[in-house]
């Protein structure tokens, strides 16, 4: 891969640290969702949060709230989204598949119609359902690399009580470990990565880096904090192969990282299926 392609195009240097900063998130909290199996929650908190971008738009547009971002309505459906799956799974012994169902079609309902009653051209809201990765800038960059750190301190701090879980939740309550605020933690945790990973690959694609790189790191070794590793350092070779082979064919780049995972991720079964 020639890196003359980052000096004759700049703003691709940007592109690629904000793709650093996605695969952090991606492969800390993918390898988390991967080994408590919800990688359908992180889909429907995804879809859900449609709803809170087109209400964010339409209030914007519709009382010239000039302050009020689309991001803002997509970070508190995400979070309210992880709480009510969260909630309803262990408060009424709910399949957390049936409400993911119910949550994932009315988030993308209510996103459609406020999208369709706002005034004008809707181009920010085509930036969060498909990536705008090449128009990262310094403050985008800033706000990453804080949900990074913010999801790297969290993971320190309980990452113990997590794997307790993730992998055994009747042997963490006679532990006496506080499994429902954990649960609703770490719920909380995947609500911020979506919304972080929103920004760099958008609404429909983020599960490929939220879950792809952790699943291929997961067939190399059973160790969480090592699967955690390798999975940001796949999500990064992905995201830079990503953004190459997208400057290279013209194709927008979102899609591309997330079709590079997902070949990477069946090449990986191929090769351990022939061992």
């Amino acid at each position: 891969m020639p890196l003359n392609f980052l000096q004759d195009n700049p703003f691709l240097f940007m592109a690629l640290l904000a793709g650093f900063a996605a695969s952090i998130a991606g492969g800390v909290v993918g390898s988390y969702v991967v080994a408590k199996r919800i990688v359908f929650i992180s889909g429907s908190i995804a879809h859900a949060v449609l709803g809170g971008l087109g209400i964010a738009l339409y209030l914007k547009r519709s009382f010239d709230l000039i302050w009020l971002k689309p991001i803002y309505g997509a970070f508190i459906f995400a979070i309210l989204s992880a709480f009510l799956i969260g909630w309803i799974h262990l408060k009424y012994k709910e399949r957390e598949d049936t409400v993911i169902g119910a949550l994932w079609t009315s988030g993308m309902a209510l996103g459609v119609i406020f999208l369709s009653l706002t005034p004008g051209y809707n181009a920010e809201v085509m930036n969060f359902l498909f990536g705008n990765l090449l128009w990262s800038n310094a403050s985008d960059l800033i706000v990453l690399f804080s949900f990074d750190m913010l999801i790297l301190v969290i993971t320190l701090l309980f990452h113990k009580r997590f794997l307790a879980i993730c992998f055994d939740e009747n042997q963490a309550t006679l532990q006496k470990a506080s499994v429902k605020s954990l649960y609703f933690l770490l719920l909380s945790v995947v609500a911020i990565s979506i919304v972080l990973l929103i920004q760099v690959v958008g609404v429909i694609l983020v599960i490929a880096i939220l879950t792809l790189p952790a699943a291929i790191a997961s067939s190399f070794t059973i160790r969480l904090s090592r699967v955690m590793l390798i999975a940001t350092l796949v999500g990064f070779v992905f995201t830079t192969l990503g953004i190459y082979l997208s400057y290279s064919l013209n194709w927008p780049p979102g899609a591309t990282i997330a079709l590079t995972s997902a070949l990477g991720y069946f090449l990986t079964i191929i090769l351990k299926k022939s061992k």
